[in-house]
């Protein structure tokens, strides 16, 4: 790496240095991980199969969680050469913060069931990196702690509809320090996971001999992770649902707590006129929604099909953008589901998204090697966005546009994306 995109990652390196929180042990296991995808791969021999199916499946098919990934090869990027790439940023400001790449840890529930404290874990990491963590309010341990853990993180809110829970909810996410309220849009009903039961996963949690043989089968992980948490914090609560907190793991309402089939854009008023901060809607597919957003004063939204986890044969974000960024006018577009390199993340911003949000690898990371896990994780995409940028012929995000990309091409997803869209305008 050469002097000039050092000091592009230098907040990256600074925070690998850290070995006393890094975890000098998992430095071996870690150099053998060169990309986020090596991480699932790691991720799958570790945890209990019905644990790793928990994170890394879709819904009923999976055709959506299929095409997150797909969606990318219909773009080719255009690079430009002789303009002198010796000094380079990936900084980007979004919500009047700048953080040091233009990506971000997305909120996934459940992630101390995965991975020890992984909540925690995974905004300690982004902290030091100087990006963002979207805490998830399906997730037990409480956000509090986790506020102090990453100064200005977001919080994302299963919000449900009636007014106190709103009001109590915009109060105790503005104590906590949070910069940003992410309203979680997509879940008006839990979705068909059918490979998720397969595997032996359920809401609540059930300890049949399946169960209890996988994790006999990952000692690690039941020695490391479940009984840790069990002595750290007791029987697990979903604490951030409510202002008030939620039910355990293992209580036979947890399968629903977190779907609102009336949670329409009257609580998005009002939740705009409680709260302070940046306030974002997350899980965003629709033009129109998009409009009614910015109508609603809404000062950002995340184009996203829940990672493929919701409504299977959903749109995929990366096609449906372009339609999406025309909508929302100037208000900043985020995207998520399944980015991966960071040739993903440049095509998503010469597309027109303003940042990008990742999921699942960093929650793999944390699984396989803690805070050093997810720490390697963003050096590695940050890494490869610098390179990709200098091998675009980028010195800074903003000389990235729509004439470094070609696509969609003739005949794929993409395409098939607009005709569908038009067809319907």
């Amino acid at each position: 790496m050469t002097t000039h995109s050092m000091a592009a990652t230098a907040p990256f390196r600074r925070a690998m240095k850290r070995p006393a929180r890094a975890g000098l042990r998992h430095s071996r296991r870690l150099r053998r991980i060169l990309d986020l995808g090596g991480f699932e791969a790691a991720a799958r021999r570790k945890l209990p199969h019905a644990i790793y199916a928990y994170v890394a499946d879709g819904s009923e098919d999976e055709t959506s969680r299929r095409t997150n990934h797909a969606a990318f090869l219909d773009y080719r990027l255009v690079p430009r050469v002789l303009v002198g790439v010796a000094e380079r940023s990936q900084q980007t400001t979004l919500f009047g913060r700048t953080y040091a790449s233009p990506i971000g840890i997305a909120p996934m529930g459940g992630s101390a069931a995965v991975a020890y404290d992984g909540d925690t874990v995974m905004a300690r990491a982004a902290a030091q990196c100087g990006i963002p963590f979207v805490l998830s309010g399906n997730s037990i341990i409480p956000m509090e702690e986790v506020a102090r853990n990453h100064p200005g993180a977001w919080f994302a809110s299963y919000q449900s509809p009636n007014r106190r829970s709103i009001e109590g909810m915009v109060e105790r996410v503005a104590a906590a320090g949070f910069s940003t309220f992410v309203l979680t849009t997509d879940v008006p009903v839990g979705s068909n996971r059918e490979k998720d039961a397969r595997a032996g996963f359920h809401q609540p949690i059930q300890l049949n001999t399946r169960l209890l043989r996988d994790g006999a089968l990952h000692p690690g992980w039941v020695l490391a992770t479940a009984a840790r948490t069990l002595l750290k914090r007791g029987i697990p609560h979903i604490d951030n649902l409510e202002y008030d907190g939620g039910p355990s793991l293992f209580s036979s309402t947890v399968g629903k707590i977190a779907s609102h089939t009336s949670l329409s854009w009257e609580h998005v008023r009002l939740i705009r006129r409680l709260w302070r901060g940046a306030f974002v809607l997350k899980g965003i597919l629709s033009p129109a929604d998009a409009r009614l957003a910015r109508d609603h004063g809404v000062d950002g939204i995340v184009v996203s099909n829940h990672g493929g986890r919701q409504l299977d044969k959903a749109a995929t974000p990366l096609q449906i953008l372009p339609h999406v960024l025309e909508a929302a006018g100037d208000m900043p577009v985020l995207i998520d589901s399944g980015f991966r390199r960071g040739t993903d993340v440049l095509t998503a911003l010469a597309l027109g998204a303003r940042f990008v949000l990742i999921g699942r690898p960093f929650l793999f990371a944390a699984a396989v090697a803690g805070e050093a896990g997810v720490l390697h994780a963003i050096e590695l995409i940050t890494k490869e966005i610098d390179r990709d940028m200098a091998l675009l012929g980028l010195r800074e995000l903003g000389e990235l546009g729509r004439d470094h990309l070609l696509g969609p091409m003739p005949g794929h997803a993409g395409a098939t994306a607009e005709r569908v869209v038009e067809g319907a305008a």
